[in-house]
Formats: structure tokens, C-alpha cells, sequence
């Protein structure tokens, strides 16, 4: 799960005006963004940098770094074999049910 929410943190960093926008974009709360967001930067994953918007407001530019970029290719490449093994296993169980289904029409026919 958490991987997830990295992956998203990561896909929407670069257009990020702040955690908020972040937080409402991927659908979790400002301070899971918050916490999942500090480490990310711990890692070396995010670089942020301060400055003052229009409104002489504090705000955070955050950049993906090249490790981030290594880091956003390895997750999605993750994400996407956990997705193909989910939908392998749901195809196997669609077939079996298509088999119990035939077997069942089947008997019906002979009664």
C-alpha cells in the first residue's frame, strides 16, 4: 500500500502546488502525504525548495530527483506485475466458473 502511495506521490510531484493539492489529487489525507512525502525527500527521491509566491506566502517547490526517477520506473514496474499476476488469477477463476457453469448446464440436460 504504501508503495502505491508512493507511485502516486511521485506521478503528480512535478505539478504540486502543495501537499493539499497533492493529498487531493492521489485521495489520502495531508498528513499521510505529509509523512509518506518527508520520506520520500529523506531518500533522496524529492529535492523541495522554499520560496515565497506572489502572496509572500512560504510555498515548496518539489523536484523528482534521478534517483526518484529510478525510483518512479521501479515501482510502476512493480505495480504492474502485482496487476498482471491479479488479473492472471482472475481469469483462471473466471475459466473455473465457466467450467462449473458448463458441468452444471450439463447435468441439468441429463435430468
Amino acid at each position: 500500500m504504501n508503495q502505491e502511495i508512493e507511485l502516486e506521490i511521485l506521478k503528480n510531484i512535478t505539478n504540486a502546488k502543495n501537499q493539499k493539492s497533492i493529498a487531493n489529487e492521489i485521495g489520502h489525507s495531508v498528513g499521510k502525504v505529509n509523512y509518506v512525502l518527508k520520506a520520500l525527500i529523506e531518500k533522496g527521491f524529492i529535492k523541495s525548495e522554499r520560496f515565497l509566491n506572489s502572496n509572500n506566502k512560504i510555498q515548496y517547490k518539489y523536484l523528482l530527483t534521478e534517483d526518484g526517477i529510478k525510483e518512479k520506473i521501479d515501482i510502476t514496474d512493480k505495480f504492474i506485475k502485482r496487476k498482471k499476476e491479479e488479473y492472471e488469477e482472475l481469469q483462471r477463476e473466471m475459466e473455473s466458473y465457466k467450467s462449473q457453469y458448463s458441468y452444471a448446464k450439463s447435468k441439468e440436460g441429463i435430468n
